[in-house]
């Protein structure tokens, strides 16, 4: 596979989506079998990015490609694949439901069949930490943990998967989920789909739904 061109492609998917605006939010993705990583470059229009725009780098976050500055997240991405042997794809957005929750440092609870199934348990929201800092690498990783999808504290969130499509469902359902709980809060407490019932499903969709499974 071709992994520039195909972050581009991403880059274009992400921005077409909604996820993000302007030149926000920034997307990884692995080669299983060399453990590059690849990274978008930072504060460049996704319209514009081409593939020789895209950095590579080995998990001790050395350069191995790339004449341009990789997104002041890197540190982030990287740690994340180096703490998740299982996730190849990594998203950052800017999506405006959850970015909600993310400024009431809130997190979003599992309220609905499609949050259980591909987000597992609860969402929770990592501390804040400036961009681009280690410290806030660190405050995702563990927010994260062996979950799919995780906020940042007013700044936005971080989707995985163990391909780019599998995150960017991942994404699209936090951002649905979220946008149903900030719905249902004007009204009442929403009632959360409990742990036991969330793991049940959470291992359905990943190992019994769907075909060839």
């Amino acid at each position: 596979m071709d992994y520039k061109k195909y972050l581009v492609d991403c880059g274009m998917r992400m921005f077409k989506s909604g996820l993000t605006v302007e030149t926000w939010g920034n997307i990884s993705i692995k080669d299983p079998e060399t453990g590059l990583i690849y990274l978008t470059p930072s504060g460049m229009d996704y319209d514009i990015i081409k593939p020789d725009d895209i950095i590579v780098m080995d998990r001790e976050m050395n350069i191995v490609e790339g004449e341009r500055k990789p997104t002041i997240e890197y540190g982030m991405h990287v740690r994340i694949m180096n703490a998740r042997p299982d996730v190849h794809a990594v998203i950052h957005t800017h999506p405006v439901d959850s970015q909600v929750f993310a400024c009431l440092h809130r997190d979003i609870p599992p309220i609905i069949d499609e949050a259980a199934q591909l987000l597992g348990g609860t969402v929770k929201c990592a501390e804040y930490a400036l961009p681009g800092s280690d410290e806030l690498a660190d405050n995702v990783v563990s927010a994260l943990g062996d979950g799919a999808a995780c906020m940042m504290a007013n700044h936005g969130a971080v989707c995985v998967g163990k391909d780019m499509d599998s995150a960017f469902r991942v994404c699209t359902v936090l951002e649905m989920t979220a946008k149903i709980y900030h719905k249902a809060l004007a009204i009442g407490e929403p009632e959360a789909i409990d742990d036991e019932k969330v793991s049940f499903m959470n291992d359905f969709a990943a190992n019994h739904y769907g075909q060839g499974k």
